[in-house]
């Protein structure tokens, strides 16, 4: 446990945050982790009511980066790699940063994730407000159950997306269940963030990826994040859907490796 957060550290080298999405916890890398622990000491963090750390009064974008900034005050440097809810985190973290004492974000990849996740009328690359909205309400009524439909959507379309989302359902109560009220916090801070204005403003070295088939965070929104960020380059991952590091890992890590490495 760290400042509050439950953190898993592993391996010696420079600084890499995992941050995880909605309703899992850092259990979700799985064998990324040896594979990036073998050059960095790498701090997978179970999201504020997610795996083993406790709730926040509130799960809001700004609270969490509190948490996570509490958690990792000795460090002077930081990569981090934010996957869905973690990249809207990793952003947010990021923008936060250079105002406040703490630690310096020094790169960002952003796995499958959005500046907005809400489709509107001058934002196509994302889901209808109608269907997150009807995601919102069951998860009121039935959370479990609409975990389940979230994990199939996320996978729905992806080669080898059965074996993945086996893999993510096995996964999912292996820390405990995560906590009902920051589940709908969390969900809420989906549907209402929106950093399209401050995405200029993210000057750090940055890796975009995106799988072609996903349905969640559309490749559309990722290719218009990383042209929008001064220092960024894009990465599509062919024939994978929201989680391309379960479904396609030999083809992730081969995007993600020159990036981190500075290549």
């Amino acid at each position: 446990m760290t400042g509050g957060l439950h953190v898993e550290a592993v391996g010696s080298g420079p600084a890499l945050v995992l941050l995880h999405g909605w309703a899992m916890h850092s259990g979700v890398w799985g064998p990324l982790v040896p594979r990036l622990a073998r050059r960095f000491r790498v701090h997978a963090v179970d999201l504020p009511g997610h795996g083993r750390s406790p709730p926040l009064a509130a799960f809001t974008l700004d609270a969490v980066v509190h948490a996570l900034e509490q958690a990792f005050a000795r460090e002077e440097r930081l990569t981090i790699l934010g996957w869905s809810l973690g990249g809207l985190v990793a952003m947010r973290w990021a923008l936060a940063a250079p105002a406040r004492a703490g630690p310096h974000v020094d790169r960002l990849a952003l796995v499958s994730t959005s500046p907005r996740f809400v489709a509107g009328d001058d934002w196509p690359h994302a889901m209808a407000q109608e269907t997150l909205a009807r995601f919102g309400d069951e998860l009121n009524v039935a959370w479990k159950l609409t975990v389940l439909r979230f994990l199939a959507l996320q996978l729905q379309g992806s080669e080898h997306g059965r074996a993945a989302l086996a893999t993510l359902r096995a996964r999912l109560y292996e820390r405990g269940e995560p906590d009902r009220q920051s589940l709908v916090d969390a969900f809420e801070a989906i549907a209402a963030a929106d950093l399209r204005a401050e995405a200029g403003t993210l000057a750090q070295p940055a890796l975009v990826v995106a799988g072609s088939r996903d349905t969640l965070t559309l490749p559309a929104a990722g290719k218009w994040l990383a042209g929008a960020m001064p220092d960024a380059r894009f990465a599509l991952i062919a024939g994978a859907a929201h989680v391309p590091f379960l479904s396609h890992p030999d083809a992730f890590y081969a995007a993600l490796d020159p990036f981190l490495d500075g290549r």
